[in-house]
């Protein structure tokens, strides 16, 4: 079993970076460009895989030995997908939406070791509930400017805590990276994490 010590991240996301970093590990921030345009009558569990599949394919030619994770996050909303928002308008009308309402949260991610050539791929999903809100709360939300690059349009690790009523299920799965679910798949790939990880260091441009 290899002890895993550093990884490459391919997204530019803050909140997997440092969901990754509390594990200990040494992150790489390798974002990749990839359209994320859902395709007309795919489910949004599906495009949460999708998404990070496509994601994980653009990178594979820069992992070289190193193992390298991709993610993705979609809110569910009665079976239409909400990831995104392209502008505060938007942000506006999937808070209005999700408002006192059921939604689920699926994140996927896949992870690819360079150095074996194995791969896999596991997604998991929480229900959220939201409270009812005003206007007034949705407006003052969105100026804040922390919707506009979350799915669904909050963010629960942030002032969007204050949207939700309840959860059932893996809070980090919310927040954009299922931590346990993740550390469970390793053993698959032949790997755990390091008990002895020294510094925690989270850089961009260098390999690992």
């Amino acid at each position: 079993m290899r002890e895993l010590r550093a990884v490459l991240l391919a997204s530019a996301s803050p909140r997997r970076r440092e969901l990754l970093a509390s594990l200990g590990l040494r992150v790489l921030v390798m974002p990749t460009d990839v359209d994320e345009t859902p395709p007309p009558g795919v489910r949004p569990n599906d495009l949460a895989l999708l998404h990070a599949r496509s994601k994980a394919e653009a990178a594979l030619g820069r992992i070289h030995q190193n193992v390298m994770i991709a993610a993705d996050t979609v809110v569910d909303l009665d079976g239409s997908a909400f990831g995104k928002p392209s502008d505060p308008l938007q942000a506006r009308a999937m808070l209005r939406a999700l408002s006192g309402r059921d939604h689920v949260v699926h994140t996927a991610f896949c992870v690819a070791d360079g150095a074996t050539g194995r791969s896999l791929e596991r997604s998991s999903s929480t229900r959220v509930r939201f409270a009812a809100l005003g206007d007034d709360e949705i407006d003052a939300y969105v100026a804040t400017g922390e919707p506009l690059d979350k799915a669904g349009a909050y963010g629960i690790q942030g002032r969007g805590a204050a949207l939700v009523e309840s959860i059932e299920g893996d809070f980090y799965t919310v927040m954009g990276f299922p931590l346990g679910l993740f550390v469970r798949s390793l053993p698959e790939l032949g790997l755990r994490l390091a008990h002895d990880a020294a510094e925690v260091a989270v850089e961009r441009g260098e390999t690992p």
